[in-house]
């Protein structure tokens, strides 16, 4: 028997035996295996790469190592990219919102493994990146195609895309609750009973995966010793501000430095600069070197100087302000590093360097606070602020404040710090909000109008083809056609009452002929050789745009013109028309299979 046979087989016995909801819920168990795997591989690859690297040719043997490692690494991925899988990598969640809003969920075979082959180089090399990107897009693009492969619609494609994140998530930081707000929030999956479930069997899953290859070991093992003070409640307000400053510092420099690498054609050219960027920096500032989670551990632990005993200039340690101004370096420079690694081709996530940063800035104003003078009988607690500041950044930037919250409060093991964690979290997506709409995951998705939102009516809009709403049945009519020939080669030929003019040799689109238009006159036979299309044609109210216009603007030129049918055009060409009936025939059918 073929295997294309046993698998139609089994596609039977499947229908026959296991309802659409049980089967999804053992995909969702599935997928949150193969996440919580994929996790391992992309950790163990990178700390083999990196320990092998910068544990024993840079610590045995000389720092200048530092220089090469990132250009070896992004030619190493450039290489990969062009000989090996053949196409382009995207960054991890961003690609994986691209394909929720614009390619029905479905995601290319090579998505599966891309990332497993140049996150590991480019993090080991000394790029500033995380795992955490990668490994969403891993999972989410095995998702997608097993969603495929059991011929899976699109809500459920969307809702197993969710299920590898959250399963993602949760076997990195062993936080299973914040892996499932996580999907919900920047994925932005309506929360019910129906994808309850689904989401909670991946997360788990994915979590007991996690424990099996890892056992207790935690990313960020850190339990909180120090209680909450009401009176510290102004200082948790006021960290939420800085971490707005910072997020919005963060989105600007990210969108700057990878605009300016987008304007360099060559990719050579890209590696070599990038690399020797990173390089620089590396050399010059060594924590900078790959994800950091180290460094955020030491500087939980109150051990702020064993994260920077390796300061290129052998800076004096016991000098507070001192190790202030080392750590708001860090904050300066870790964005621009992490920035230049996209820039260069480099492959991975900004969720690693988002804790990074937030958690050395609120390490930093705990320090200011507690040695500025301006409050001596007020010492604040550094690790609480340090814990803190990650909620505060990853709320700014990622603009996912419930999962800030839920996260810090998951890995230090309790809710003690759960107010300060929502104010500061709150008062910094609110500023950096009101400033930068979007996050750094959705900004060219926001800008460009294909970013599914909670807001269903934009959801639906956004995941509408516009291709299907489009109709060619009109007949044309030429411009130098007179009265005669538009009655004789159209209005008889035609059941439309609409006729677009267009010209014959350049396709282009001159106007609109409506049958009101030419009823007094269409049966004077006297006038069908002096009149034209010309004559009678005028200007459509609205006029679509097939590759600029999305279906909320589309909506919004139908209520602004209160016309039932308007014209399409594709590089100034006649395509078609889309009625105002198609348009809300083919809404409610999506609204319909999308809340089912």
């Amino acid at each position: 028997m073929s295997r294309k046979s046993k698998y139609k087989r089994f596609l039977i016995w499947r229908a026959k035996h296991i309802s659409q909801k049980q089967f999804i819920h053992i995909l969702s168990i599935l997928v949150g295996i193969t996440s919580g795997v994929a996790a391992v591989l992309l950790k163990n690859l990178t700390h083999f790469i990196q320990l092998a690297l910068e544990g024993g040719l840079v610590r045995e043997y000389h720092h200048a190592f530092y220089f090469l490692f990132p250009v070896i690494g992004f030619a190493l991925v450039f290489l990969i990219l062009k000989y090996v899988i053949k196409n382009k990598v995207s960054h991890g969640i961003p690609s994986t919102l691209f394909a929720i809003a614009k390619r029905k969920g479905i995601m290319k075979q090579h998505q599966m493994f891309a990332s497993l082959l140049t996150a590991p180089i480019t993090i080991g090399f000394g790029g500033s990146v995380g795992l955490e990107g990668p490994t969403v897009a891993t999972g989410s693009a095995i998702s997608s195609n097993i969603s495929r492969l059991f011929h899976m619609n699109q809500r459920t494609k969307n809702l197993l895309i969710g299920c590898a994140a959250a399963g993602a998530l949760s076997s990195i930081f062993k936080a299973p609750i914040a892996a499932l707000v996580f999907a919900v929030e920047v994925f932005s999956l309506d929360l019910t009973i129906a994808s309850l479930l689904p989401l909670i069997l991946a997360s788990l899953s994915a979590i007991l995966t996690s424990y099996f290859f890892f056992g207790n070991d935690i990313l960020l093992p850190f339990r909180i010793e120090d209680t909450f003070s009401f009176g510290d409640i102004p200082f948790y307000i006021v960290l939420g501000g800085i971490a707005s400053l910072v997020s919005i510092y963060f989105a600007e420099v990210y969108e700057r430095v990878q605009k300016y690498f987008a304007s360099w054609e060559s990719p050579i050219s890209r590696i070599l600069i990038g690399g020797a960027a990173i390089g620089a920096l590396v050399y010059f500032i060594p924590p900078l070197y790959g994800e950091g989670f180290e460094v955020i551990n030491n500087i939980i632990a109150g051990n702020p100087e064993k994260a920077l005993e390796s300061n290129f200039f052998h800076l004096d340690l016991e000098n507070v302000w001192m190790v202030i101004g080392l750590l708001a370096g860090l904050v300066f420079f870790k964005i621009i590093a992490s920035a230049i690694t996209f820039g260069a081709g480099g492959v991975g996530g900004i969720f690693a360097p988002t804790l990074f940063m937030g958690s050395i800035m609120g390490n930093c104003y705990a320090k200011i606070v507690n040695n500025i003078g301006l409050f001596p009988n007020t010492m604040v607690s550094e690790s609480n602020f340090t814990l803190v500041g990650m909620a505060g950044l990853m709320a700014g930037v990622l603009h996912a404040p419930l999962t800030a919250i839920f996260l810090i409060a998951e890995v230090t093991g309790g809710y003690e710090l759960f107010i300060p964690l929502m104010i500061t979290a709150t008062i910094s997506f609110g500023i950096t909000k009101y400033f930068y709409p979007h996050s750094v995951y959705t900004m060219e998705l926001g800008r460009k109008g294909d970013l599914i939102t909670h807001d269903k009516d934009h959801a639906v809009l956004t995941l509408m083809d516009i291709n299907t709403v489009v109709e060619t049945n009109f007949i044309k009519v030429n411009p130098k056609m007179n009265l005669g020939e538009i009655v004789k080669e159209a209005v008889i030929k035609s059941n439309r009452n609409i006729f677009p003019v267009v010209g014959t040799k350049s396709g282009e689109l001159h106007g609109v002929i409506l049958l009101d238009d030419i009823r007094p006159i269409m049966f004077d036979q006297s006038m069908y050789e002096e009149i034209t299309a010309r004559d009678v044609m005028h200007n459509p109210p609205e006029i679509i745009d097939l590759k600029h216009d999305k279906m909320t603007v589309i909506m919004k030129k139908f209520q602004d013109s209160n016309a039932w049918n308007l014209p399409v055009v594709e590089d100034g060409k006649y395509v078609g028309f889309i009625s105002k009936s198609r348009l809300l025939t083919v809404y409610r059918r999506k609204l319909i299979n999308l809340t089912n």
